[in-house]
Order: structure tokens, then sequence, then C-alpha cells
């Protein structure tokens, strides 16, 4: 199956169920939601002389490419993601795509 973009949105922990709600409401059917740890300049952090990482959570959201602009404006509203240390999102492209059955079969 073709015809697929992927969104892929990095945020703080405990953000990621508010910005995939609005990503879903943005014409997004679902997405996968995986815990990462931040390593750029505004997530290090020192804890008595120890750096520490802040955990992130990344969202990967496969779109349909007529509805990646709107997901994406709704993943940026919703995530802050115009303010410092807020994350980031970005759009991949996807050359092929299994395993969504429920998609296949209309």
């Amino acid at each position: 199956m073709q015809g697929y973009k992927l969104v892929v949105s990095i945020v703080p922990k405990g953000s990621a169920n508010t910005v995939m709600d609005a990503a879903r409401e943005a014409g997004a059917e679902g997405g996968t939601i995986l815990l990462a740890r931040g390593t750029g300049i505004h997530e290090a952090r020192k804890f008595f002389g120890i750096s520490i990482s802040a955990e992130r959570e990344v969202l990967l959201t496969l779109v349909e490419p007529e509805k990646v602009r709107s997901v994406l404006d709704a993943v940026v509203e919703s995530g802050k993601l115009n303010e410092p240390a807020r994350g980031i999102a970005f759009v991949l492209p996807v050359d092929e795509v299994t395993g969504i059955v429920h998609r296949e079969n209309r």
C-alpha cells in the first residue's frame, strides 16, 4: 500500500496523549507513542552536578498526504512546538506500508 507520510513528533513526557488527540481531530487515524530521552541543548540539566536528560515521547503517525498539513499544524499548536525546548515535528516520505488491514479492505 502506498500513499502515506510519516509525521514524527518529539514532545515532553506527559504531553503525547494531548498531541495525539489533536492529530486525530485533524484527520490522523492513530499512531504509536514511544518513550525517549532527549540530548539536545535544552534537555541537559544538572542535578547535584550530574547531567540528566529530559524524558520525551515520540509519536509516529502515518498520514495520507492530503491530511499532512492539518495534522502537522495540530501537532505544533497542541504541543506548543513554537516555544523553546518544547520539541520538534517533521514529516518523512513513506515508500511502502503493509499491515494496515482495515484500510486495505475499503
